[in-house]
């Protein structure tokens, strides 16, 4: 049995822990907030337990934090990229974003990603490993640490397929959310997922009112197949009807992601679907003109043909906006910075 790594651990398993090793009870939650409140580095920083405490504690476990590679401060407008050096020397990234009403944090959830998207750079290695809760929730951590703010909304958008790492975000939601922690709303946390439908059902019985978004791209399943390989397993149909499901229990509007990809889906009959599809859905159109990379660029829709896309799903009374181009000059897209770097880590 391995070392314990105590930032991975919920305070409901923190307590019995406690207990195991002869201690207080109350010593787990004192635990807890100095990791996820007090972002202390190691387990000499808290001083409330007795030097022989600490001992103990040590030689059976540690804090495990991640390490700022590299910051890249964009030129544009406020958003950072940030490379986050893991223990096994793996590389993941995190981009923090400004906005009126504070600060958002993507993080990623996997190193890599194994769904194969064609438009999405952190997919192009495939999926290395899943991430931990500790690994999730350092993200935030370092960010705030590292610029001195308090960071009150995340999004699961960064390297990873979220749900194909149900366990540990699940368990990573609980950390970041416990009043004894960080204490962020679950209302503040949105998880982007191009369609893993049996996890969305169970995402939705958890009864957790965070943000679904989808990574929708194509109203045809015909279309999405050839973009996105999890088309081949589940059909549109099957997510919308996922979707009706988790807006059902928890009265959460649904997001869908689409990002317009010139002559792939931009057409008037691509609009036309999307609107037939969406109809009666609870939702929220993120539209998205396509961040080019290497491996793939179609090219962006001409503005006119945004504007459409905007203008008629708002007419159909389905809410639409265009995403905000942020941090252009420095690569935020997920997955382009990683990729440049995972290769020449210098530790």
């Amino acid at each position: 049995m391995g070392r314990i790594i105590f930032n991975n651990m919920t305070i409901e398993e923190m307590k019995p822990f406690f207990c195991e090793i002869g201690e207080k009870e109350f010593r787990a939650e004192q635990l807890f907030t100095f990791i996820h409140k007090n972002h202390v580095n190691s387990l000499e920083d808290i001083t409330v337990f007795s030097k022989d405490l600490r001992d103990k504690l040590n030689s059976i476990g540690e804090i495990d934090r991640i390490r700022v590679y590299r910051r890249f401060d964009s030129k544009i407008d406020d958003t950072k990229k940030y490379l986050f050096l893991l223990r096994d020397g793996n590389i993941i990234e995190s981009v923090l974003m400004k906005y009126k009403y504070g600060y958002s944090a993507c993080i990623s959830t996997q190193v890599g990603c194994r769904m194969g998207c064609l438009f999405c750079a952190s997919t192009k290695e495939g999926c290395i490993r899943n991430l931990n809760p500790s690994e999730m929730a350092e993200q935030i951590y370092a960010i705030e640490d590292d610029l001195g703010i308090r960071i009150g909304n995340i999004v699961f958008m960064g390297s990873g397929e979220p749900l194909d790492n149900y366990d540990n975000v699940l368990k990573f939601l609980n950390i970041i959310h416990h009043e004894k922690g960080h204490n962020l709303s679950y209302r503040n946390i949105t998880l982007s997922t191009c369609g893993l439908v049996p996890k969305i059902y169970d995402l939705a019985d958890e009864g957790i009112p965070i943000t679904l978004s989808i990574s929708l791209h194509s109203p045809f399943d015909d279309i999405r197949k050839t973009i996105m390989p999890i088309a081949k397993v589940y059909s549109i149909e099957e997510i919308i009807n996922a979707c009706r499901y988790y807006f059902k229990k928890t009265n959460r509007r649904i997001t869908m992601e689409y990002t317009l990809m010139k002559g792939i889906n931009d057409s008037i009959r691509d609009l036309e679907e999307l609107v037939r599809i969406l109809k009666g859905l609870n939702c929220h159109v993120n539209l998205i003109p396509l961040n080019p990379i290497k491996e793939f660029d179609s090219g962006k829709p001409k503005d006119a043909i945004i504007e459409l896309f905007v203008k008629e799903l708002k007419k159909a009374n389905i809410s639409a906006t265009v995403r905000r181009e942020m941090g252009a000059d420095i690569n935020a897209a997920c997955g382009q910075l990683r990729r440049r770097f995972a290769n020449r880590v210098d530790n």
